[in-house]
């Protein structure tokens, strides 16, 4: 139990120093310090806002999805409850009319006010109910817990000490807002203003959250906590909690080679509630896999990690499938959220995914391969056999090629097409330009200004900030690309050494950089192309010329 303990101090603290916590930051520094002037327990409020979403992030992770499963109730009620509860607060800081409304119940029992340390920790309660992490060993053992109703001694201690390690960097973070209202002028002098700002992050988390906005910024930042959680995974020590993998699995897994190995017999594909993206979205049978490579792979949609790892899995499938490779995205709820069959179709169409998907909502193919990971991926030969397993990110030049060799095993003189040319977009350099979205529904850093859907003329800017693109022509912009027209054209300053477009249709590209000026031809459906390569790092702006008619999906670096 000792061991266990420390085990739930040390997840939870690389959680809370992980880029996952980034989004949440800014409001826990702007809130803590943001108390009604004579607000009581204002000097309690950064303990109170980190004890909030510690209890409630806590509480809904270990018992969201068995409280709902009781009730009559949508499995996402919880988050849309604490986004509702965000907003909410959010307009009160800003505006006191509304402070007062919300106030006048607590009048019955004694003058409460909600903004000061109490509304502090309704802050925090709806932040941990929203608040959604890597999912390092210590958490996935606590969510599958949780989730199967496996809820004993050991896991309530994990649980506990868990919040305490990701409570203290938080806490942190906390006291230094609260630090900077108490120390500078500007704070003090102007704490109205102060508030309002606060309230307007706020409410900017909770749309960020409704939108998936923060999924983009989470994936550009790279995982810097990834080693101490695969450290943490290999320990051992929580295995006790989860479910139990057959010794050759456990071996394969513990092994992360980049060779075949002997792995057992694969588990079958049991207790699916719902499938699609196959024919009439009907269950995969034996039949569709006999004499078959499979690649099962463990992915939730609001899984960073996954979502990072998905890019290669998609490239794999397209390219391969013909040549018979089958592919499952086996998606295992991490959230309560998570099981509500419109999330992840919503979901995988974000993150393209076009091969097949069992919803595993109550962990049945989970338990039957003893995972204990996302993402997590089992690569099955043509016989049945197991022969390699894959936990977490990376290694992808690795994966592809044991399929491949797999593949020319079970159809030899097969003509494979050449590997594919996904880059890890999980950058390796903090100050390299993060993945950029061109759709609507996603777009980020646009130097003409806010992007709406709809068929608009743009005029390219004098000049492209760092990070960020620009347009000239028109474009019609839907929620995922943008489609050329007319004189469409795009400039990117970037830092990077390679920059890749994904682009789909029929026509050519041509990109001008550092004086050199190349023409691509595209053909068929989205796909990566290089439009500025190099063998260390470079900084500028590229120019993009589009022939009407294709679709711009996102730039990617390497």
């Amino acid at each position: 139990m000792v061991t266990l303990v420390l085990i739930g101090l040390v997840g939870g603290f690389i959680t809370g120093v992980s880029p996952c916590v980034l989004p949440v930051l800014p409001v826990i520094f702007l809130t803590a310090g943001a108390a009604q002037p004579g607000a009581k327990g204002g000097s309690r409020r950064p303990y109170l806002v980190v004890a909030g979403l510690a209890v409630s992030f806590s509480v809904f992770t270990l018992l969201g999805t068995l409280v709902l499963s009781v009730l009559p109730l949508p499995s996402d009620t919880i988050r849309w409850a604490g986004l509702a509860v965000l907003t909410v607060l959010g307009v009160a800081m800003m505006f006191p009319r509304v402070q007062d409304l919300l106030e006048r119940p607590f009048a019955y029992v004694g003058r409460r006010q909600v903004s000061g340390g109490h509304g502090g920790f309704v802050l925090g309660l709806a932040l941990g109910a929203v608040y959604v992490p890597c999912a390092g060993p210590v958490l996935a053992a606590i969510t599958v817990a949780g989730a199967t109703h496996r809820i004993g001694a050991q896991t309530v201690a994990l649980t506990l000490a868990f919040a305490v390690g990701t409570a203290a960097p938080l806490l942190f973070f906390a006291l230094a807002g609260r630090g900077v209202a108490e120390r500078v002028r500007a704070f003090r002098e102007r704490q109205r203003s102060v508030r309002f700002v606060a309230g307007l992050v706020v409410i900017g988390l909770a749309v960020a959250l409704t939108f998936n906005v923060t999924d983009a910024i989470q994936r550009a930042i790279p995982d810097y906590t990834a080693k101490f959680n695969q450290a943490l995974d290999n320990s051992g020590a929580i295995s006790g909690l989860g479910p139990q993998q057959s010794q050759a699995l456990q071996a394969c897994a513990a092994e992360q080679t980049a060779q075949l190995l002997d792995c057992g017999k694969a588990p079958a594909i049991t207790g699916i509630q719902q499938w699609f993206n196959t024919p009439g979205d009907k269950p995969l049978t034996q039949a569709d896999l006999t004499g078959k490579v499979v690649l099962v792979d463990f992915w939730a949609y609001s899984c960073i990690n996954c979502q990072r790892a998905i890019q290669h899995v998609n490239a794999w499938y397209q390219d391969y499938r013909k040549d018979g490779l089958v592919v499952i995205g086996v998606h295992t709820p991490e959230y309560a959220f998570e099981h509500e069959p419109a999330n992840v179709k919503a979901g995988a169409a974000r993150l393209h995914i076009a091969y097949p998907v069992a919803l595993d909502n109550d962990y049945g193919t989970w338990n039957a391969f003893g995972n204990d990971s996302w993402p997590a991926s089992y690569l099955i030969d043509s016989t049945g056999q197991v022969r390699h397993v894959a936990i977490g990110e990376g290694g992808y030049g690795d994966d592809e090629s044991l399929i491949r060799q797999l593949l020319t095993a079970a159809h030899p003189g097969a003509d494979l097409p050449e590997s594919t040319d996904v880059p890890d977009t999980t950058p390796t350099d903090p100050g390299q330009t993060p993945e950029t979205y061109l759709g609507a529904e996603r777009a980020q850093g646009l130097a003409n200004g806010p992007l709406k859907s709809g068929t608009h003329s743009f005029t390219l800017p004098a000049a492209v900030p760092a990070d960020e693109f620009g347009l000239g022509g028109k474009w019609s912009v839907a929620a995922e690309a943008l489609t050329a027209g007319s004189g469409a054209t795009m400039e990117l300053n970037f830092m990077a050494n390679d920059v890749y477009l994904d682009v789909g249709g029929t026509g050519t590209v041509i990109a001008t950089f550092g004086g050199h000026t190349k023409t691509f031809t595209i053909a068929g459906a989205p796909n990566i192309y290089t439009v500025v390569g190099g063998s260390s790092e470079q900084h500028g702006t590229v120019k993009l010329t589009f022939s009407s008619g294709l679709s711009a999906y996102s730039f990617t670096f390497g």
